[in-house]
């Protein structure tokens, strides 16, 4: 059960609580990989928690890279989500139909930039649905709101700034994809991607992160897993993933233990694993 805190999580109770509330506005994140042949929209379309709107992950994207849903460009962040009415003053929970997923890559990209006032729905959509809350298929109504945007440099890394952070290990880079994946004993899901990590990096498995029902762990288990990990939590942070979205959920994990410095690499192995100039480590960290 979250601690609800309008900043980093909050739970199905706190939503129910405050559904109504003419300054919380409920964002649907769910994002699927492509393998997996799923709609997001479409799902949503069908059925979502009364009154959300769906956050498109894939489209509130720079499209002028050929890397997937990269942090957009200012203006077209202030645009797409003015569009779905969210704006200055609003509380914001994000929620994805995995339990938690792709929500927490939402919540980290209002908060870089500069939107703070946004939680993730501990245990997503399938919590909600389990407890017997009410859903519906009709779509939400759109009122214009300004967004005002202060973009956060400090909470998003690129691949040189990595490749420097490797090097002098000065960061601890904390690695959200499967152990297998990690080591190098499992394939890319994306083609022509090299097997491995960073070198230096740290394996943190974002599902180590959570608990059986994709709510997530406390604080103090929270700590543990970032112990057993060998996290040298002394040092500023590095998240990476795939391709920069369940990454996010270990900078959520991070701050909600109190930890303030971490950033996220946007690229992350889908970037790293095809960059021609960068080494690869396989096996444990």
């Amino acid at each position: 059960m979250a601690t609800d805190d309008i900043t980093t999580l909050v739970s199905t109770g706190w939503l129910a609580d405050h559904l109504k509330d003419p300054d919380v506005r409920v964002l649907d994140g769910t994002w699927f990989m492509p393998a997996t042949g799923r709609d997001a929209r479409a799902e949503f379309e069908t059925r979502h928690i009364p009154n959300a709107r769906f956050f498109d992950i894939d489209d509130i994207s720079d499209h002028r890279s050929d890397l997937p849903h990269m942090v957009p460009p200012v203006e077209k962040f202030m645009s797409r989500v003015r569009a779905l009415g969210v704006g200055d003053g609003h509380k914001i929970v994000v929620y994805d139909a995995h339990g938690l997923f792709s929500a927490a890559r939402v919540w980290w990209l209002f908060r870089l930039m500069g939107h703070d006032q946004i939680a993730v729905l501990d245990g997503g959509l399938p919590k909600w649905l389990d407890e017997g809350r009410p859903t519906e298929d009709t779509p939400p109504v759109i009122r214009d709101r300004h967004m005002t945007v202060r973009r956060r440099p400090e909470m998003v890394r690129d691949v040189t700034q990595v490749a420097q952070a490797s090097k002098l290990g000065d960061h601890t880079i904390l690695d959200a994809r499967s152990a297998e994946r990690f080591r190098g004993d499992a394939p890319e899901p994306r083609e022509g991607l090299r097997a491995g990590h960073i070198p230096g990096a740290r394996s943190t498995p974002y599902t180590d992160l959570l608990n059986a029902d994709g709510t997530m762990k406390s604080p103090e288990d929270l700590r543990a897993v970032f112990d057993a990990a060998g996290a040298d939590l002394d040092k500023p942070v590095i998240t990476t993933c795939g391709s920069g979205v369940t990454a996010a959920v270990i900078n959520l994990a991070l701050a909600r233990i109190g930890k303030t410095d971490h950033a996220l690499y946007d690229g992350s192995w889908t970037e790293w694993g095809a960059f021609p100039t960068v080494n690869v480590a396989t096996g444990d960290a």
